[in-house]
């Protein structure tokens, strides 16, 4: 007698393809969302307008008829890490005497470089530099996205009654 499996194999697949897709899309940015969609809602926007909704840019260059903006943000988030009896050893010495040891905590750095390419005092192209976080990018470029025209949807159509059945 062989033992019948809970699941059929094709189904489990399915559900692991289902569980990943699921897991992907929950770790969705929406600020890097902003600034994908930023590189290509921005091309077209007047300098008045970039400089009034980004500030003063950190540097700026001309070159070949082009200027070009450049705006950096970025931060340091520092976690925790538990020591002591959850986590670590308690230590009679620990740094300055009796108590707790000082552990480093979880460092991690967030940075942005966006660069504006302007022609004829419109924005040609917006560019990430080296290594940038896309969601810190996003928030460079959120109160220009502000600026810009939303695309419209199309209107729904109005639920149509039925016609009378005839009989």
């Amino acid at each position: 007698m062989t033992a019948t499996p809970l699941m059929p194999r094709p189904m489990l697949r399915r559900l692991g393809l289902a569980a990943v897709a699921a897991g992907i899309t929950a770790c969705a940015n929406p600020a890097a969302d902003q600034a994908i969609s930023a590189q290509s809602a921005l091309v077209g926007m007047p300098k008045s307008t970039l400089l009034s909704c980004a500030g003063v840019p950190e540097r700026q260059a001309v070159a070949d008829s082009r200027e070009f903006y450049t705006y950096q943000t970025g931060r340091i988030v520092s976690y925790p890490v538990t020591t002591g009896f959850y986590g670590g050893p308690w230590r009679p010495w620990g740094y300055g005497g009796w108590g707790w040891p000082s552990y480093a905590a979880d460092v991690r750095s967030y940075a942005c470089e966006a660069t504006f390419t302007l022609r004829n005092g419109v924005v040609e192209r917006v560019v990430y530099g080296g290594g940038s976080s896309l969601g810190e990018c996003g928030a460079i470029v959120r109160n220009c996205l502000a600026q810009t025209p939303q695309p419209q949807m199309p209107p729904s159509p109005a639920p149509q009654s039925m016609p009378p059945r005839t009989q």
